[in-house]
Order: C-alpha cells, then structure tokens, then sequence
C-alpha cells in the first residue's frame, strides 16, 4: 500500500508538472521572432495574403487562447497538425519516435553494462585507475556531443572510411533496414551516458563500500568479487537505478544534437525542423511527447529504486 501511495503521488506530481512544462514550451515558441507564415505563404506573399493565412492558422488570436484550446484537444489525444505540411502531430510521432526509442535502447544497451563494470571497478578499487577513469569521464561529460561526434566521423568515417557519414536510411524503411547507421549515432550517445553514469555509479559504489557493514564484512575476511556481489551490489542498486535513470535523461537532450548532426529520422530531428519553420503545433505536439516520455522514465526509476531500498533495508 505504501508502494502505491508513493506511485500515486509521484504521478500525480508528474501531470501537475506535465501541464506546467507543457505552458513553458508553448511560452517559449510564442515569444521566438518569426512565424510559420512565411513557410506557409511564401515569401514573396503579401501582407494581405500573410494575413489570411495568420487568420487560418489561428496566429492572430491571444496565445493564452491557443495554448487553452490545445490543452483541450491534447487531453482527447489529439495534438493537432502541423502548420508546414499539414501533418498530423501524432502521426510524425508514431513515426519517428520508435526510431528514437531504439536509439535510446541501443545506447542503454552498450552503456549499462559498461557503467556498472567501470563504476564497480573504480569505486571499489581507488586509486590510480579511479583517478584516471573519474578523469577521462569528466573531461568526456563535459565534451559537447557534436565535438564527439564529429572525432568519430574523422575517424571512422573519414580516416578509417568504415562507416557511412550519415544515418543513409532506405526510403520508407527503418534504421533496422541498415544497421550500420545507428553505428555511429549510439557510440556518440554512448560515450556520453558512459561518461555521466559511470561518474554517478562511481559515487554509490564508494558511498557504499565506505558503510560499517561493508568494513565488518572485510574485517570477516570478505573482499574483492565476494565482497561486491554479497554487500556493495545490493546495496547500491538503487542509487544505481537512479543513476541510470538520469543518464536516460541526459540522453534525450543529447538525441536532439546527435540526430541532427547524422541526419537520423528521429523525433529530435523533427523537433530541430519544426522549430527551424517556426511549426507551433508540431513543437508543442513533439516537446510535450519528450517531457511525458521522460517523465515515465523518472517515475518508474523512482519506483524500482523505492523498492530496490527497501529491499536493502530489510536485508541488513
């Protein structure tokens, strides 16, 4: 039961804050310089002709209004349609966000495991190997990800000529139809979850080999793989979760870079194109998507870490 308060209270702070990012996206792209007029229009349109089309697309009235009348509509599942192209939102979502989803997956795939394993090793050990890890992990975390990208395409691409420079996606397939393009789309993110989770995992790991319980268990003759299997990795696979779940939560910032410098169909491509065009409902439709999305990871790492340490509690 507690569990479940605790769930339910968490998600009902998740769609208080939902709503409230929701009306900061929308504050934000009222006040950027431009509209969606003159992609509609045309440039060379005249004032008469952008006045109607501004009329058609609802630009002329107050953007409390629009953002109430959107609300309403988004709460029936429906997000509107873009101005530029006139698509529905849901369905350029439904597109491209499973390609953005496998992307994340791939990533979480490569950097979990490694994360734990440096995390483990350099929490446990200190020392030199600590420094020099923790170091080349601030100095990668602190990399802007089209740096990182752009060393991986000189060398991969250019230097060694083994992968393509762009995500090259057969029309109308997916990035499963060629593998190869997610390649250098996943070690990019990668490097820099790999970067951010081994740094947190690194502080839980030492945080809990540092505990009584752990200095009873050496003194007992307890160490190395027994000592991290028996004691640290119990207790610390909440923190550990947590620390995943913020990774996660990096990398969806990241995703909006990374798909745009590799031309990868994703839902942060999108987002970059329809606020490039000035698209009001396909960046609110698209943002709002992203926060939601994060907002479940959250809550469910949130979760798993509750139970994770209540686990630990009872076992010590």
């Amino acid at each position: 039961m507690k569990l479940l308060a605790f769930a339910a209270r968490r998600l009902a702070g998740a769609a208080v804050l939902l709503v409230l990012l929701s009306a900061a996206v929308f504050a934000a792209t009222a006040v950027l310089p431009g509209d969606a007029v003159s992609a509609v229009a045309g440039v060379d349109a005249s004032e008469a002709q952008r006045a109607e089309v501004r009329a058609e697309l609802g630009l002329d009235r107050p953007a409390a209004e629009r953002y109430a009348h959107w609300a309403a509509d988004a709460v029936r599942g429906d997000l509107g349609r873009g101005f530029v192209g006139d698509r529905p939102v849901t369905e350029v979502l439904g597109t491209r966000l499973p390609n953005s989803l496998l992307l994340a997956a791939l990533t979480l795939a490569v950097t979990a495991p490694l994360a734990a394993l440096l995390g483990l090793w350099t929490g446990m050990r200190g020392g030199a190997a600590d420094r020099v890890v923790s170091t080349t992990a601030q100095i990668l975390a602190a990399v802007p990800e089209f740096v990182v990208a752009a060393l991986l395409v000189a060398v991969l691409a250019v230097w060694l000529e083994l992968l393509p420079r762009v995500s090259v996606i057969p029309l109308g397939g997916t990035p499963l139809d060629a593998p190869h393009a997610l390649v250098l789309p996943v070690l990019t993110l990668a490097a820099v979850g790999l970067a951010v989770a081994t740094r947190l995992l690194r502080a839980s790991v030492a945080d809990t080999a540092a505990t009584p319980y752990c200095e009873a268990a050496r003194l007992n003759g307890v160490h190395g793989v027994r000592l991290a299997v028996r004691h640290i990795l119990p207790n610390a696979a909440g923190p550990a979760v947590q620390a995943l779940t913020l990774t996660t939560g990096a990398l969806v910032g990241s995703a909006v870079v990374v798909e745009n410098v590799f031309d990868y169909p994703g839902i942060g491509r999108e987002l970059h194109l329809a606020v490039a065009a000035r698209d009001v409902p396909m960046v609110q439709g698209i943002a709002t998507a992203l926060v939601a999305v994060m907002l479940v990871v959250l809550l469910l790492g949130d979760i798993c870490a509750r139970l994770l340490g209540a686990r630990e509690g009872h076992g010590r």
